[in-house]
């Protein structure tokens, strides 16, 4: 595993925090959502059910290494960006929606409703045009997909229009960046 020093190693093992993690956050949504509406149960559920999707499509660096082989560039996306993207763009996200679920109301689990739905979208429709399997459509179809469906659903009983049009675009904007990210790299030369 590349990456010296204690961040290196965070960031190249980062996914089994999640995976070890999800089973627990399960276990704590009793708990957790004791009287509160079904967005909530559901947004806290995004997460765990994000962690385990990015098992599948993290493990053994399986993702980092798909797109590499895909673009025919090493340096299209580092160890490091998969760590940021991850921790910052979906648990520290997904943890806010939590909090603005339970402070401001339902319609705030439209943020992660939409973000496992257009996460899931990403993986099936390559998986269509390249007619093969990428890390992490089994999850994204079995958890993702499902669940975020239900979210939206459940969230837009709460929901005023600005958050029903900024929620769906705030999860393509993500996904975009990362794109941008990785076209962004793939105009450096290779690392050597």
């Amino acid at each position: 595993m590349s990456g010296d020093g204690p961040f290196g190693r965070l960031a190249g093992r980062w996914v089994y925090g999640g995976a070890l993690a999800a089973p627990l956050l399960v276990a704590l949504a009793p708990l957790a959502g004791a009287g509160r509406p079904a967005a909530f149960w559901l947004a806290w559920l995004c997460l765990p059910a994000y962690m385990l999707h990015q098992w599948e499509e993290h493990d053994d660096d399986r993702f980092r290494r798909f797109v590499v082989a895909l673009v025919h560039h090493p340096g299209a996306l580092s160890r490091a960006e998969v760590f940021w993207i991850n921790i910052l763009g979906v648990w520290a996200l997904l943890a806010g929606v939590v909090w603005l679920v339970a402070a401001a109301g339902p319609g705030w689990a439209l943020v992660a409703g939409w973000l496992l739905v257009v996460n899931a979208l990403l993986h099936l429709l390559p998986a269509i045009r390249l007619r093969r399997y990428n890390p992490g459509l089994g999850t994204a179809l079995v958890l993702l997909l499902p669940l975020g469906l239900a979210t939206l659903a459940a969230a837009r009983v709460g929901a005023g229009p600005a958050l029903a049009v900024a929620a769906p675009l705030a999860a393509l904007a993500l996904h975009a960046a990362i794109l941008l990210r990785v076209r962004r790299n793939l105009r450096r030369p290779p690392p050597p």
